[in-house]
């Protein structure tokens, strides 16, 4: 059986590499991005003091409880677009009949407010159904509550491979897996660029996951092992000596692991020591989100990195996606975060229109158990995702890991205006990795 297969974006050719020197350009300034975050927060809570005020369960009404971060602006517009879809159907007469309510709280991508956001989910507002979280180690000790509380949750972000592996009967992913992602880039690049990888990443948990996945890879595929690893904190801000490390030893690729700031931190120190361009920079998921080139500036050049959708998309569905966020959000490319924020919105309103729904307070455990069985009943579900997502009833990462098709994509240009191209769409079997 066909495990894997690559989908080449021109012609179904491979795509030819070109690297631009950056050593002569000049470094981005962050103080312009740091009072747009300031900002940002200020926003966060007035948004999130208006909307997290405690209410009563009422009978008739589906309750959803959503966790997100949004300490950056984008994180804001991801946690009001969600809410928005949800609450947009209210105008409408709800779903079948019935009235939507959104509990939407910030945990910061700290794991202890992911926890106390959905405890507070579960046992303050009686929620049907938890959304959340963006990052993984987040998602990961809110999925043990869920399966414990027997809660249905759903994962729009979170690409941390454990996530689905630790066998919840209530937990579905609409984000692409990092076993596929991480395997997207070992074999496109070491097919194209090289196999001698130095790994630097950080304590975030999809970063480890995507570092883990990628040396899994080259082990099993080519039996190769890393030139260099070495891990730091995620909050840590002088990468440089690491980088003065791997730049002596030649590497062909220096994979990246971490969230948007490490990873543009790093991008950029790469350059101020001298590492060539000629070097492959392949990066977690996380590099797509628009923080990255916007801090890196030109730095980001030849920067590649999976993702789940980009805004360079020219199908239809993705071209009225993009103008909607445009126009609605003010945002000029809107990364695989909107995308898959969007599309989880999408499945779960599909999922609650067909689940049997008493909604009343004696019928709690049963309404959640319908909505369980509703999502895992999704099938072939076609919208901005590259594939189909697929569920099914079985507790496993083969059912539970939905959308199995990323893309690989590169930085053409960096800063607030960046642009990147799409070089390859890859699909995979639903046990790939396992």
């Amino acid at each position: 059986m066909k495990q894997m297969t690559f989908e080449s974006v021109s012609n179904q050719r491979k795509p030819q590499m070109t690297f631009k020197s950056v050593s002569n350009r000049r470094k981005p300034h962050m103080t312009n991005y740091m009072k747009r975050s300031l900002l940002a927060l200020a926003a966060a809570a007035v948004v999130l003091g208006a909307i997290a005020t405690p209410a009563l369960a009422q009978d008739g009404v589906i309750r959803i409880g959503i966790t997100l971060r949004m300490v950056v602006e984008n994180g804001l517009k991801y946690g009001q677009m969600t809410k928005d879809e949800f609450e947009a159907v209210n105008a409408t007469g709800g779903i079948n009949g019935k009235k939507v309510e959104v509990i939407l709280l910030d945990d910061e991508c700290k794991p202890d407010k992911g926890v106390a956001n959905v405890n507070r989910f579960i046992h303050q507002h009686k929620v049907h159904i938890v959304i959340g979280s963006t990052c993984s180690s987040v998602s990961l000790p809110m999925v043990d509550i869920t399966a414990k509380e027997e809660v249905p949750q759903i994962i729009p972000h979170s690409t941390n491979t454990n996530i689905t592996k630790k066998g919840s009967a209530w937990v579905f992913r609409t984000s692409v897996a990092e076993r596929f992602y991480a395997s997207v880039h070992a074999k496109y690049l070491s097919e194209n660029v090289g196999k001698k990888v130095a790994y630097l990443y950080t304590t975030d948990a999809a970063g480890i996951s995507f570092a883990k996945d990628y040396m899994t890879y080259m082990r099993k595929t080519y039996n190769i092992e890393p030139l260099y690893e070495a891990q730091m904190q995620e909050t840590d801000l002088d990468f440089r000596s690491h980088l003065l490390k791997i730049k002596s030893l030649n590497p062909e690729v220096l994979a990246i692991g971490g969230q948007l700031d490490a990873i543009a931190r790093i991008v950029q120190q790469a350059v101020e020591v001298g590492i060539p361009a000629r070097v492959r920079r392949v990066a977690a998921s996380a590099a797509g989100n628009a923080p990255v080139p916007e801090l890196a500036g030109d730095a980001v050049v030849g920067l590649t990195f999976a993702q789940a959708f980009s805004c360079k998309d020219e199908r239809p569905v993705a071209k009225t996606f993009v103008k909607m966020v445009q126009e609605k959000y003010k945002v000029r490319c809107p990364d695989h975060d909107f995308s898959q924020a969007y599309e989880t919105a999408q499945i779960v309103k599909l999922a609650l229109s067909r689940a049997k729904l008493t909604l009343t307070e004696a019928s709690l455990k049963a309404d959640r158990t319908a909505i369980r069985d509703a999502l895992a009943g999704i099938k072939n579900y076609s919208g901005l995702a590259s594939g189909p997502i697929n569920f099914c009833a079985g507790s496993t990462p083969q059912c539970r890991d939905g959308n199995r098709t990323g893309i690989l994509v590169e930085y053409t240009k960096g800063g607030k205006d960046y642009d990147m191209r799409v070089l390859a769409r890859v699909s995979f079997e639903p046990d790939f990795g396992l």
